[in-house]
């Protein structure tokens, strides 16, 4: 067995690589590159290769196998790329294109499953339950979604979308979705759908971090009346994953889950709509902040 463990995360402006070892997960080396995305398909194939070398030159040897985690996802029928910001590798066969250029072997994941597996074996899960079977991590920001872990493995799903809440419809109100859907969860409870439903009452194009602040002032009325939208759809659409998944813990990432206003306010409403007497789930913060994709990617 390897005493390495590689992991790549691509984002639509930069690729990172990071070498664990994988006895304790000590970092051995870590490197970020421009994705350049729009120099092409093959461009951003050849970025990805420059990461490998550099993260080889560190630590003297070239991977057996290297994880690597992405923001779309593979359509397991086609083995397209499909939903991924960097628009130059949608639809394309990129992890087999990319296998044909490397000797060692590759898989794949999407970002938010990475983020769940790095949370559940290195992060936050083991500090709150070390026997956690069932593990459900949530991305709230841009955009909404999530990744399933059990057993310390990844849930993919037959298409590909495992842990995809974030494109559930929940209500009308909040509008159409870039996914060709109307009202998705993403739709109302991502950060800029937050703002934007802030500005739509209140005429004022602010930020998030801002609305709290001024929720937590306590004399915005707008502000308030966004966040109790936010808790009260945060509660009532992911109660539909307690009751299909019954999670040991859950982790919550991404710039809205700096909301300190999730972990109370957030989890009483979602236990009113949870099909049980109570709802005693841990909900926390993440440990390994921006860290988390790459070592994901790593622990595939």
């Amino acid at each position: 067995m390897s005493k390495t463990r590689w992991g790549l995360d691509l984002g639509g402006t930069k690729i990172e690589g990071v070498v664990l070892d994988a006895s304790n997960y000590e970092v051995l080396s870590r490197h970020r590159v421009p994705t350049e995305g729009e120099h092409g398909y093959e461009h951003v194939m050849g970025q990805i290769g420059k990461v490998i070398n550099l993260l080889a030159a560190d630590v003297g040897h070239q991977p057996e196998r290297v994880g690597l985690g992405t923001p779309g996802t593979m359509d397991p029928p086609t083995g397209l790329l499909k939903n991924c910001n960097a628009q130059s590798i949608n639809g394309k066969p990129f992890l087999r294109d990319l296998q044909a250029k490397h000797p060692f072997e590759i898989v794949m994941a999407n970002d938010a499953n990475c983020f769940a597996l790095a949370e559940t074996l290195m992060g936050a899960v083991p500090e709150v339950d070390p026997e956690a079977q069932v593990v459900f991590g949530i991305i709230m920001g841009t955009g909404v979604g999530g990744g399933v872990v059990v057993n310390g493995k990844v849930i993919n799903g037959a298409h590909g979308i495992g842990g995809e809440w974030g494109h559930n419809f929940l209500d009308a109100s909040g509008g159409d979705c870039y996914c060709g859907r109307h009202g998705c969860v993403e739709t109302i409870i991502a950060g800029p759908w937050l703002e934007r439903f802030y500005a739509d009452q209140s005429g004022q194009k602010l930020p998030l971090k801002t609305i709290w602040q001024n929720y937590e002032g306590g004399q915005d009325p707008h502000a308030k009346s966004t966040m109790d939208r936010l808790v009260h759809f945060f509660g009532l659409g992911f109660s539909n994953i307690i009751n299909i998944l019954d999670p040991d813990v859950v982790v919550i990432g991404g710039g809205v889950s700096n909301l300190p206003i999730l972990y109370k306010e957030g989890v009483q409403e979602l236990e009113k709509h949870v099909f049980n007497p109570r709802f005693t789930t841990p909900v926390v913060k993440p440990k390994l902040g921006d860290s988390a994709g790459v070592f994901g990617a790593a622990l595939l």
